[in-house]
C-alpha cells in the first residue's frame, strides 16, 4: 500500500520530508441537469482531487527529491487515465511536473519551479464526489534514481529555467515528459513521452526497462537502455508536441498518437497543417509495424471560439474493440471524440511520407486524400465541448462501460504562464483549476 491512501484538505502547516502523506479528495459533485433531452450526452458524475502538497507527495515516494515545492499541490495526473480493473479505479500519469513560460527580454523561457519533481504513475479511486489516491509509483532509472521531468538535449528541447526564469537549470538525458499510459498483462506499464518523442516500457514498480526513440535522435548519457526503433521522421516533432495519446489493442499492440502535425518541412508548415500521425507498435517485435495519417477537423469545428489551427491536438486514444479507436481532437477549451478503424490498407509506414525530403510533405497537403494518401476515415461519437459540466483541457479518456466514459483534465498543477504565477515570496498563485474526473454517459454507446 502506498503512503498516499487516505485523504485531507489543505492544512497550512509543514509536512516533514519523507513522512507518510495523507490524501483527502472532496469537492462538489455535478449531477446531470434536470430536463436534459433524451439522446444527448450528459455528465452523470464529477469527482475532484483535493489539495496534496507536492513536496510531501514526492518525498514520500523518493525522500529528498523536492526541497521546496513553492506551495504547489499535486496536479497534472490528468495527462491520461486507464482502467485499473476494479469499478471506479484507474491508473493515471503525471506529466513532467509544474512548468510555465515567462518572457525575459522579449523571449519566452520555460520554467521548472520544482525541478526535483519526478513523474509518477498514480492509482486513483473515484468515490462519490472525491478522487482518492490509492497508490503512487515513481518513474526511476535502472539504478533507482528519479528520471525527473527535465528536458534532455540542448538545442533540441527548450532550455529549462528556475521559477522566475532567471537562473538556468541543468538538462537531464533521463528526463521524461510522460503523457499516455496503459498497463500490460504482466503488470508492467507502457508510457509515451513528448521529448523524444518516446515510447517507454517500465516495470510494475516504475523502473524504466527500455525507452524507444526515433532513429537518429542520438540520446546519450541515460541511466537506462535507449533503442532507436521509431521512424526518423519523428525527429521533426514540434517542441512540446511529441507523443501524447497511447492505446493498447486487444492483441497487445500499442497505438501512439503524435499530438500535433510534424514541422515538415518547417515550423510554419506544421503550424498550418491539419494532418498528424498514428503509429502501431508491436511489443513482441519491438518495432513499429504500421503508420497512419490522421486528419483533424477544422479548428473552428472542434472549438468555435478558436481560429488558430496550431491549437489542434490529439491528447487521448482509446481502444474500443478490434482495430477501432476513439481519438480525441481538442484545443484547451473543447474536445471531440472520433471513432476510427485502423485498416490495413491505410498503412503508410516506410513510404515517401516518412522521407523528410519529400516535397510537398504530408503536412503540407491541403487535401491528402486527393493526393492518394489513405487518410483514416472517422465518425464523430461525442462533442464534449457541448456537454454541460465537462471541464476544459481534457487530456485523458477511459471507457467505464458500453455507454459511459471517464474523462480527466490536466490542471497544470494550478500554474499559469507569466511572471504573476508566483508571488514576491516565490509561492504559487494558484489558478484555482482542480483535477477532475468526469463521467459522461453517451446516448447510444460505442
Amino acid at each position: 500500500m502506498s503512503p498516499h491512501a487516505t485523504g485531507r484538505r489543505r492544512v497550512h502547516r509543514s509536512v516533514a520530508a519523507g513522512a507518510p502523506l495523507a490524501v483527502l479528495a472532496a469537492l462538489v459533485v455535478a449531477s446531470p441537469a434536470a430536463g436534459v433531452p433524451a439522446g444527448e450526452a450528459r455528465v452523470v458524475r464529477t469527482a475532484t482531487l483535493g489539495d496534496i502538497p507536492l513536496g510531501a507527495f514526492s518525498n514520500a515516494l523518493l525522500p529528498g527529491t523536492v526541497g521546496d515545492d513553492r506551495g504547489v499541490d499535486l496536479g497534472g495526473i490528468g495527462s491520461d487515465i486507464y482502467p485499473a480493473g476494479r469499478q471506479g479505479e484507474f491508473w493515471t500519469i503525471t506529466d513532467r511536473g509544474p512548468n510555465g513560460q515567462i518572457k525575459v527580454d522579449g523571449a519566452k523561457r520555460r520554467t521548472f519551479p520544482v525541478p526535483g519533481f519526478d513523474p509518477a504513475i498514480v492509482k486513483i479511486r473515484v468515490s462519490g464526489d472525491s478522487v482518492k489516491v490509492l497508490d503512487a509509483i515513481p518513474i526511476t532509472t535502472a539504478s533507482g534514481k528519479p528520471v525527473t521531468g527535465l528536458p534532455n538535449q540542448e538545442g533540441r528541447d527548450e532550455a529549462p529555467y528556475s521559477y522566475d526564469a532567471r537562473t538556468p537549470v541543468s538538462y537531464n538525458p533521463n528526463g521524461l515528459d510522460t503523457e499516455g499510459i496503459v498497463r500490460a498483462a504482466d503488470g508492467s506499464f507502457w508510457l509515451v513521452d513528448e521529448y523524444g518523442p518516446s515510447l517507454i516500457h517500465v516495470s510494475a514498480r516504475g523502473k524504466v526497462l527500455t525507452r524507444y526513440v526515433p532513429e537518429g535522435l542520438d540520446l546519450t548519457g541515460t541511466d537506462y537502455p535507449v533503442v532507436e526503433a521509431l521512424p526518423s521522421v519523428l525527429l521533426h516533432r514540434k517542441i512540446n508536441r511529441g507523443f501524447e495519446g497511447l492505446a493498447q489493442l486487444p492483441g497487445g499492440d500499442l497505438v501512439l498518437a503524435v499530438q500535433s502535425p510534424l514541422s515538415l518541412p518547417d515550423t510554419d508548415s506544421g503550424e498550418a497543417s491539419r494532418t498528424t500521425r498514428l503509429l502501431r507498435f508491436s511489443p513482441k517485435k519491438k518495432a513499429v509495424t504500421a503508420e497512419y495519417a490522421y486528419r483533424f477537423d477544422p479548428v473552428d469545428v472542434v472549438d468555435p471560439s478558436e481560429d488558430d489551427t496550431s491549437e489542434l491536438k490529439i491528447s487521448s486514444v482509446v481502444a474500443v474493440g478490434g482495430n477501432r479507436l476513439l481519438v480525441e481532437e481538442r484545443t484547451d477549451k473543447a474536445a471531440r471524440l472520433q471513432l476510427v478503424r485502423l485498416d490495413r490498407d491505410a498503412n503508410i509506414l516506410g513510404g515517401r511520407w516518412d522521407d523528410g525530403t519529400t516535397s510537398p510533405s504530408l503536412e503540407q497537403l491541403d487535401d491528402p486524400a486527393a493526393s492518394g494518401v489513405p487518410v483514416l476515415a472517422k465518425r464523430l461519437v461525442v462533442d464534449l465541448g457541448t456537454v454541460a459540466g465537462v471541464p476544459g483541457k481534457i487530456e485523458g479518456v477511459a471507457r467505464v462501460d458500453h455507454d459511459t466514459l471517464a474523462v480527466i483534465n490536466d490542471n497544470d498543477f494550478g500554474m499559469t504562464d507569466g511572471a504573476g504565477a508566483f508571488d514576491t515570496q516565490g509561492r504559487l498563485v494558484d489558478s484555482g483549476v482542480e483535477t477532475t474526473v468526469t463521467y459522461v454517459r453517451l446516448p447510444y454507446g460505442i
